[in-house]
């Protein structure tokens, strides 16, 4: 059994973070660009937990925290697919999830983006071929882009959405 006591006294071991505020600012002003040439001014994303373990999710609520502040990129997320340009989906397809997300897929208007994040959403992940999961999310949706980690890191979002948006630049 592990001492309490000896893990209070031991060096911590804190993640660093990956990119300092110039490189966010640099990367950040690549999106604008991208954002202002395709999408008129900004990009609105709705966020779809199709049943995750709400790893995804919180690198995704770190992107509107005071560090990262995606808002001032001109990234909003959305309460309503109608209003949305890409969806972002977390966690595996489960039984009970696929027709929500396939309406709210439906409800997007076009042109329409989906991109999964995490590795459950690009392939099932640890859940995949369990009896209520059916895989990951291109199983029912047409996914554009997949973002994998567990979770990934917000830049790795980051960079993935400017991914998205230039190849969208090749379609459009």
């Amino acid at each position: 059994m592990v001492n309490a006591f000896s893990c209070l006294l031991k060096k911590k071991i804190t993640g660093t973070l990956p990119l300092n505020d110039d490189e966010i600012e640099k990367l950040g002003h690549e999106i604008r660009q991208e954002i202002n040439t395709r999408f008129g001014r900004s990009l609105a994303i709705r966020e779809l937990d199709a049943g995750s373990d709400n790893a995804a999710e919180i690198e995704i609520n770190n992107l509107n925290n005071a560090f990262y502040d995606v808002e001032r990129f001109g990234i909003t997320f959305v309460a309503s697919p109608r209003h949305a340009d890409v969806l972002i989906v977390t966690g595996a397809i489960t039984l009970n999830m696929a027709t929500a997300a396939r309406k709210t897929y439906d409800a997007m208007p076009s042109p329409k983006f989906v991109v999964a994040v995490g590795d459950d959403a690009c392939d099932g992940g640890i859940y995949k071929g369990t009896y209520a999961v059916l895989g990951g999310a291109d199983t029912i949706l047409p996914v554009d882009l997949k973002i994998p980690g567990n979770p990934p890191t917000p830049i790795q979002i980051l960079t993935g959405l400017l991914a998205l948006m230039r190849d969208a630049g090749k379609k459009m």
